[in-house]
């Protein structure tokens, strides 16, 4: 099987590796593009300038989050309809666009932080499944998938408080391969270090610490400090950053 994670909008990458593969494919969440750290480029930076996005980025390089979500707050006061009208306006066309790459794929399709599952489940091209969280038997291996990022106070659509998390998680029972957007709390594997923020899930590690399946697979963190981990018996492996790599991870076949 192929994994990725964070394609954020990169249409013809992602269309370019349907076209070649010969295994399934799992998409561990964040399919548009809101804002990219590198360029600033992004639906933000369409709907608020490249200024905005600029500072807000600065603010939360230097760890400066409140002053971020301040900063959020006050661009949208009085504006929030008319924002939010727009905002979903170009999150519908990039789902319209992102998902058209996936025709054919066959792939399981999970959500990740900045996701809209609406928008998402909309567009996806029939025979491409949705997976919430769930359990699936893959080349052999059993594999549990589990969407969502972390609470951050962004009030960002596809965030999933941990107690919730850890009940769907307890939900998948023991599996070979987990498959999550979000990191584990691990602190090598957890913080971006472009972004600033630490973003692991304590649920998910817990569920590691419990269950330790073989291999667990994950997004979210796009330049992370390490990109693999041990937990245990675990082998913890980053799957992103497809928008910049352009590249499927590969899980050996059972």
């Amino acid at each position: 099987m192929i994994l990725i994670a964070d394609v954020h909008g990169a249409t013809t990458k992602l269309r370019r590796l349907v076209s070649t593969l010969g295994e399934p494919l799992l998409v561990l969440g964040d399919f548009i593009n809101f804002i990219d750290y590198r360029t600033c480029d992004g639906i933000l930076a369409d709907v608020a300038g490249h200024d905005f996005v600029r500072r807000l980025i600065e603010l939360r390089m230097e760890g400066r989050f409140d002053e971020a979500r301040a900063l959020w707050r006050s661009s949208n006061d009085g504006r929030e309809e008319e924002l939010w009208a727009r905002f979903a306006e170009l999150a519908d066309a990039a789902y319209a666009d992102i998902t058209s790459a996936l025709v054919g794929a066959g792939a399981h399709v999970t959500y990740g932080n900045i996701d809209r599952v609406d928008l998402l489940t909309k567009h996806l091209p029939p025979g491409n499944e949705f997976v919430d969280h769930g359990r699936f038997e893959i080349e052999g291996w059993t594999v549990g998938i589990m969407g969502g990022g972390v609470k951050s106070g962004l009030n960002v659509p596809g965030e999933v408080a941990d107690a919730e998390m850890e009940a769907r998680l307890e939900g998948l029972g023991a599996v070979d391969i987990l498959c999550t957007h979000v990191a584990p709390a691990v602190p090598q594997l957890q913080r971006d270090v472009v972004g600033g923020m630490s973003k692991g899930s304590p649920a998910v590690l817990r569920y590691l610490e419990r269950y330790q399946p073989s291999y667990h697979y994950f997004g979210d963190i796009h330049q992370p400090q390490a990109t693999q981990w041990r937990v245990g018996e675990t082998r913890c492996r980053n799957a992103g950053y497809f928008r910049a790599t352009g590249r499927g991870l590969h899980h050996p076949a059972a």
